[in-house]
């Protein structure tokens, strides 16, 4: 008998980090061996409110992460495990959890998932290395508005240079008449 509660402990943990997988932009895998508790809470506080760090065993992460239809993970899970589940944006993640790392060696990023893909741990470096969001689409905004500014004075310039053409006739018909007056 003591085992059911057990097991439904289990099965409602798998199911909650199976809504995490399937409810997160982006997952990241670490290894948290060495790290004290007031690190770990350090942690939690530089990635910010949109992501979740908690640490999971690999059995029920793994069936959880099979659950969601996410594969290529299997390997990832031997150790101490822990899941950032990130809800926000994954570049600032990256960059934090890689920001950390730097600072506190003993952090180890195993790979993660993006889009329902798996990535290494080169991959997810590779992710921190991107801009934010926010900055991405302000490059894009400026860069469609100078497209826009250079299309407007492109439909602006036979305007223009027909006023300039009617204004040069004019002048040389007004200085034509004045020499013929003369």
């Amino acid at each position: 008998m003591a085992d059911k509660p057990v097991r439904a402990d289990k099965a409602s943990a798998v199911a909650e980090l199976t809504d995490n997988f399937r409810n997160s932009a982006a997952t990241v895998l670490t290894e948290y061996r060495g790290l004290t508790v007031s690190q770990l809470t350090e942690l939690r506080r530089s990635l910010g409110k949109e992501t979740t760090y908690s640490v999971s065993k690999n059995t029920l992460a793994k069936r959880a992460a099979t659950d969601a239809g996410i594969g290529g993970l299997d390997e990832l899970f031997t150790g101490p495990t822990a899941l950032a589940f990130v809800s926000g944006d994954p570049v600032e993640a990256a960059k934090s959890l890689r920001a950390f790392a730097k600072a506190h060696p003993v952090l180890v990023i195993k790979g993660g998932v993006f889009e329902g893909k798996a990535l290494s741990a080169d991959e997810v470096n590779r992710l921190a290395d991107l801009e934010s969001r926010e900055v991405l689409l302000a490059k894009l905004a400026g860069a469609m508005k100078g497209n826009l500014s250079k299309a407007a004075a492109t439909f602006q310039a036979p305007l223009s240079q027909a006023v300039r053409l009617v204004d040069a006739l004019r002048a040389e018909r007004e200085k034509d008449g004045s020499a013929e007056a003369a």
